[in-house]
């Protein structure tokens, strides 16, 4: 018998579910309605309120992490593009930063974002820009060294067109990846959001260079009508200059 994210059975007569219907409105573009409408209805939105995430995205971390096991006590933690912060979360619960599951708390999360975000207890977060030039090594000399996870979420602004905005995109998980090289102790891992579309595979033939593993997988949380997916290589060679 299946379930939703909410938990509540999906088979059954008589269980159907009620759907919120949102009304078209005065300044309201279609579109926007459509999305309005999405979003009261998606069970992952309804149980990241419910749970107190601050999105929906939180779950998608925590599938992958799921499968990869990267979030684990005592790991020192990087998000790039952090904002609001639910990879954050997931992060502190699962890394065991408050000692909650018992345990000495040990481990840091450092949240890194161009805007400020609220705050979140067992969290770093720090409003930097992690393509100037001396991110790295400030981020490691909070870290107090290397990390062992470097993740982001990150997307660029959305111009409405579908190659333009892949390739934006993809640009950015670059450089996420590159600033991994920088900051990752060896065996580390690096996960981070792309878009499917063409230009993902010299991201691919970078990272088959760097760790010992690389994988490709789209998580349940994941809209299913979007390109979305996640890489995560695992295994980082570290620093392959004399190679």
């Amino acid at each position: 018998m299946g379930k939703t994210p909410t938990g509540k059975n999906t088979s059954g007569r008589g269980q159907r579910e009620l759907k919120v219907k949102v009304k078209s409105a005065r300044g309201r573009t279609t579109s926007s309605t459509r999305w309005l409408q999405r979003q009261l209805n998606d069970p992952y939105v309804v149980r990241a309120k419910k749970e107190g995430y601050r999105g929906r995205a939180a779950y998608k971390i925590m599938e992958l992490d799921d499968k990869f096991r990267f979030l684990v006590p005592g790991a020192r933690i990087v998000d790039l593009g952090a904002a609001p912060g639910g990879w954050c979360q997931v992060a502190v619960k699962r890394a065991n930063i408050l000692g909650e599951r018992g345990g000495k708390a040990v481990g840091t999360i450092l949240g890194i974002d161009l805007q400020e975000m609220e705050p979140i207890a067992g969290c770093e977060l720090h409003v930097i820009d992690f393509m100037e030039g001396d991110a790295d090594e400030r981020v490691k000399q909070m870290l107090g060294g290397k990390a062992d996870v470097v993740m982001s979420d990150m997307a660029a602004s959305s111009s409405g067109h579908k190659k333009t905005d892949h390739l934006k995109i993809m640009a950015l998980c670059e450089a996420a990846a590159y600033f991994a090289f920088d900051v990752l102790d060896e065996g580390g891992t690096f996960v981070a959001k792309v878009l499917a579309g063409g230009a993902e595979a010299d991201l691919q033939k970078l990272l088959k260079l760097r760790f010992t593993k690389v994988h490709n997988i789209k998580p349940p949380a994941s809209r299913s009508d979007s390109s979305e997916k996640f890489v995560v290589a695992t295994g980082f060679k570290g620093d392959l200059a004399e190679s």
